[in-house]
């Protein structure tokens, strides 16, 4: 006959054993269910296989290996293999590394900067990816759909250049000054929407395209103004920014990374701490869920509206700032910001509108860009098809449903998984 500190010592073993089985089955299945994490995934694989389809069936040569598959499939299969794996490849070496530089590098042959000239390349197409991003994701997060991102970066990066060449300042800062200028002009840009959202009540996605539209045609009349147009150039340009406002490189000359990925990574942080532990952060969620009961409770809708655009509009200003003084431009064109500002709403969206996601999702978006244009030089892919890439992976991300149904993913269970390790192992 057992004792009783036996068998309470059986009951123990026996309920930890529960909790252990318990915590790895609700693991397990976690692993392939609908949550963020697996979706995204999924989302981003299903992208690369239907963008190798698309290799295949942009290859004359592969096309035709498959008029006589039913004689030779090897030859179709082998070469659609081929022609896929070296557009990928080439994706990664001109994204992250190409190992062939680091055995170079580690047997003495070359030097340390091939190495780190993909990720380089990465880091600077996402720097300003990161600014707009965050800036349609934090008026997402309040209630407002920013498609003015794009002009928003534009007034900031002609005010930003303005200052680069025309106030003669010393080196750290004419750079702040510049950064600063940037972030004005874009927080202006976003302020006008956002005070006739709050006061009149007018959609901000109708005020913030024509926004748009005026900052373009702004911009190409500002280039071409006696004192701001290169006098040594007849086209569209204008005076290159002084060296004093620019930001540093961070791997020298050669490479373009610049200090304005740490300044990304410094916004990235301080997006999230005003939305998670600031009372501003607070009220502007509320008003994002919920209006009406926010202004029952005694927040002010109108000054949180005003709020959001003008710090949205600031952080794609300082978007718009990184294209002149970092190292992708010094001086003014009428294609300076590129689609910044357009591809920061992809970027938000497929960061699910949390600062942290948004950096991630920049991340991806500027090796996709690095690495396509490795693609295009030594495979001959079409850049465009990077472009397509990222198209698909945001629509399988805004598809969750697609995505669950193609995998058949258990539904989330992270109620069940938290519970488990509340409980421990």
């Amino acid at each position: 006959m057992s004792s009783p500190t036996e068998e309470k010592a059986e009951k123990t073993e026996t309920t930890t054993g529960e909790r252990r089985e318990s915590f790895g089955q609700a693991f397990v299945q976690s692993l392939w269910a609908a949550n963020t994490v697996t979706v995204t995934i999924l989302a981003v694989v299903l992208a690369l296989v239907v963008g190798g389809i698309l290799i295949i069936v942009s290859d004359p040569d592969v096309l035709a290996m498959y008029g006589y598959i039913t004689s030779r499939p090897s030859d179709a299969l082998s070469g659609s293999w081929d022609v896929v794996s070296e557009a990928y490849s080439n994706l990664f070496k001109g994204a992250i590394v190409d190992p062939a530089a680091v055995e170079a590098w580690v047997s003495g042959d070359g030097s340390w900067k091939p190495v780190f000239a993909p990720i380089s390349e990465t880091l600077t197409y996402t720097t300003p990816l990161v600014f707009t991003g965050l800036s349609v994701a934090l008026a997402f997060r309040g209630g407002l759909f920013n498609i003015g991102a794009q002009g928003q970066a534009i007034i900031g990066v002609i005010l930003a250049a303005l200052a680069g060449f025309v106030l003669p300042l010393p080196p750290v800062i004419h750079l702040i000054v510049a950064l600063l200028a940037g972030a004005l002009g874009g927080a202006l840009w976003g302020f006008i929407p956002g005070i006739l959202k709050a006061r009149t009540g007018a959609h901000e996605v109708i005020n913030t395209i024509m926004l748009n539209y005026i900052a373009i045609y702004f911009l190409s009349w500002v280039i071409i103004q006696s004192g701001v147009q290169n006098p040594d150039r007849t086209d569209a340009i204008s005076k290159p920014v002084d060296s004093s406002a620019q930001l540093p490189r961070l791997l020298g000359g050669d490479l373009r990374v610049h200090g304005g990925i740490l300044l990304a990574v410094a916004a990235t942080w301080g997006v999230a701490w005003l939305l998670n532990r600031s009372t501003l952060g607070f009220e502007l969620r509320a008003v994002g869920a919920n209006p009406d009961a926010s202004r029952t409770a005694g927040i002010s809708v109108t000054r949180t509206y005003v709020a959001v655009m003008v710090i949205s509009g600031a952080l794609a200003g300082l978007g718009g700032a990184n294209m002149v003084v970092g190292t992708t431009a010094n001086a003014l064109t009428p294609l300076v910001v590129a689609q910044i500002g357009f591809d920061g709403i992809l970027v938000a969206l497929l960061g699910r509108v949390k600062p942290w996601g948004v950096a991630l999702a920049a991340l991806l978006f500027g090796a996709l860009r690095a690495g396509g244009n490795t693609m295009q030089s030594v495979s001959g892919i079409s850049l465009e098809l990077v472009t397509v890439l990222q198209a698909l992976i945001v629509i399988f991300i805004a598809a969750p449903a697609l995505v669950k149904a193609i995998f058949r993913l258990r539904a989330a269970r992270a109620a069940r998984l938290q519970t488990s390790l509340a409980k421990g192992w």
